[in-house]
């Protein structure tokens, strides 16, 4: 068994010469007496004839299935110009079989592997995804995935990173994302976790002189899962010493720049867009707007402050906020997309969604009667309202009215374009640094600050006197990279200082000094032998790719993802562990026997 050629090699030029290849069969057909089958492997298709006067080949074709592996060695030959193929790159030629062999005969599939498939419940075509992987947009995926990947690791190569691996068994630190634990059988009753991110390790290798770390790091997360979360993911995760944000921002420029022009052979240009968290906020209602499309928030506080309408005024006068965007187009929503974005905004915090209608030269409104002629002037300047436009309202905490309305513009988008609008181009490039975030936020139920990005991330300097008086106001030298409403990845500038590293958890976030001993202590002791300054950020693989292969799932692009529930179907993963390996582990199962 030795192949000359693949299924995507062979030219016109070719023809003459002998050929033997191997793969799977994508089709048969018998064309009165003359029988033809298309041979595919990993990089394409070759159509391959039986010779007819060879009884042995006309008789093997009837038990021939799709699917099957065969290897076929035969005559190169030109197709005539009336059979040529324009819409394969082998289509101009095909190999006049004289000799099959059939290495394995399949079974029917239980799904056909071809794009009718996408109609098919996800499931099954997981329980059989090595099936589902021969596809050829799912194959696509994975070999985008691959050159993404090269292109990473060659970027990150010329500029003078070292690739280092970190350990997948770490400590537990539950102010992050729920863990996965895994017991230690040497060391009785007590746990590794699987880790979130190889934060802590990447930051020792400054401390180490490394100067410049990456790696394509496996990480693990026990969340609820979504199209763009899996248990365990892969992050574009890296760490450089003696930088500001400045710098990063042109590296990781330069490093997408790179991956669309190797994967896509598009130019991107740069640098990119920077906006504030506040900004971002106001004008979108999200720290990772979709700026594709415009529908911009307007804050009308001011407008409403002393408003008949007493929603509006009560939101303002304590302490809150009025918005309002326009969405275009949109007065002829029905009543049951109506009812949705209401429900969407009682799910967010929101008490209701007001709203005003103009459509026929009129507008209309259940808070219509409220509203004075100046506020209803001030809503058709700012927002250029115009017949068939309809204005959607938030009124509360101004966190909350950013955050419910951002999600009803993305809403209303989704909405327009069924209308027939095309407002998000996927091949309309958006990047967009969101900088400037609060560098920790007071929780209401734990009584105390909570870091928004995480508790190593570095004030921004001239914020420092609010550290210990008003940790509200302290911004944190933190950035995002957000492309067409999706974050591909967060990073910042690290504290390197172990005084006020240990101020920030003790003094700030309240962490009990034994529990700070307990879960950073190494951190602190590492950072008082000459921390040098440093900042990083990871990238989420999986997401990329997957904007790259404009998909909607990041289960497109791994090669076997779990399922909502955090299952493998294929392999029936997770599963049971025996009586004598929780014996060995000195551990006991409380999980309550499934009714039947």
């Amino acid at each position: 068994m030795k192949r000359t050629h693949h299924c995507n090699e062979l030219r016109p030029e070719n023809a003459g010469s002998s050929a033997s290849l191997i793969g799977w069969i994508d089709s048969l057909r018998d064309h009165g007496g003359v029988f033809f089958l298309d041979l595919r492997d990993r990089e394409g298709k070759t159509q391959v004839v039986l010779d007819p006067e060879n009884a042995e080949l006309s008789a093997l074709f009837p038990n021939l299935k799709p699917e099957s592996v065969i290897e076929v060695s035969g005559e190169v030959r030109a197709r005539d110009e009336a059979t040529t193929n324009p819409n394969l790159p082998t289509g101009g030629v095909e190999v006049f079989a004289k000799g099959i062999v059939v290495h394995n005969q399949s079974k029917t599939p239980p799904f056909p592997l071809d794009d009718t498939a996408d109609k098919v419940s996800e499931d099954l075509r997981l329980s059989y995804r090595y099936l589902d992987l021969r596809r050829q947009n799912n194959l696509h995926a994975l070999k985008l995935r691959h050159r993404a990947s090269h292109a990473i690791r060659q970027y990150f190569d010329g500029h003078g990173f070292l690739e280092v691996e970190t350990p997948v068994l770490f400590k537990s630190t539950p102010e992050g994302a729920r863990e996965f634990l895994s017991p230690s059988r040497l060391n009785p009753g007590k746990f590794y976790a699987l880790p979130q991110s190889p934060q802590q390790y990447k930051q020792m290798l400054m401390v180490a002189g490394i100067e410049r770390y990456y790696q394509l790091a496996r990480c693990f997360r026990d969340e609820d899962l979504r199209a763009d979360r899996q248990p365990e993911f892969t992050q574009v995760d890296l760490e450089m010493s003696f930088i500001d944000r400045e710098d990063m921002y042109a590296l990781i420029e330069g490093l997408l720049k790179t991956v669309w022009k190797e994967t896509l052979g598009e130019e991107i240009s740069a640098p990119f867009l920077r906006m504030p968290y506040v900004d971002a906020m106001n004008r979108f209602g999200s720290d990772k707007p979709d700026m594709r499309f415009g529908m911009e928030i307007e804050d009308f506080s001011e407008e409403f402050s002393a408003s008949g309408f007493k929603v509006f005024a009560g939101a303002v006068q304590s302490g809150g906020a009025v918005k309002a965007f326009n969405a275009k187009g949109l007065a002829d929503l029905t009543q049951g997309e109506l009812k949705h974005l209401e429900e969407t905004a009682k799910s967010l915090g929101a008490k209701g969604l007001a709203f005003v209608k103009s459509e026929n030269g009129e507008w209309k409104s259940p808070i219509l009667k409220f509203l004075s002629e100046e506020e209803k002037d001030a809503l058709k300047q700012r927002l250029s309202v115009e017949d068939g436009d309809i204005v959607f309202f938030a009124a509360g905490p101004w966190e909350t009215s950013c955050n419910v309305l951002g999600r009803v513009r993305l809403e209303s988008a989704t909405l327009l374009e069924k209308r027939g609008q095309k407002l998000r181009d996927p091949k309309d490039w958006k990047f967009l640094w969101v900088i400037d975030f609060p560098l920790m936020h007071y929780e209401e139920e734990e009584g105390r600050y909570v870091a928004s990005h995480h508790p190593f991330t570095a004030p921004v300097e001239e914020d420092l006197e609010f550290l210990d008086s008003d940790p509200k106001k302290v911004r944190g030298q933190h950035y995002d990279i957000v492309l067409n409403g999706v974050e591909l990845g967060g990073g910042s500038i690290r504290i390197h200082q172990p005084d006020v590293q240990k101020k920030v958890f003790e003094d700030v976030l309240k962490i009990p000094a034994d529990v700070v001993q307990s879960r950073f202590g190494y951190m602190l002791e590492a950072f008082s032998y000459g921390a040098p300054p440093h900042g990083g950020i990871a990238l989420g693989l999986d997401r990329l790719v997957t904007i790259l292969c404009n998909r909607e799932s990041i289960r497109d692009v791994i090669a076997f993802p779990k399922t909502q529930k955090g299952q493998d179907l294929m392999t029936d993963s997770p599963g049971e562990a025996t009586e004598r390996q929780l014996r060995d582990l000195k551990i006991k199962s409380i999980a309550e026997e499934p009714q039947n």
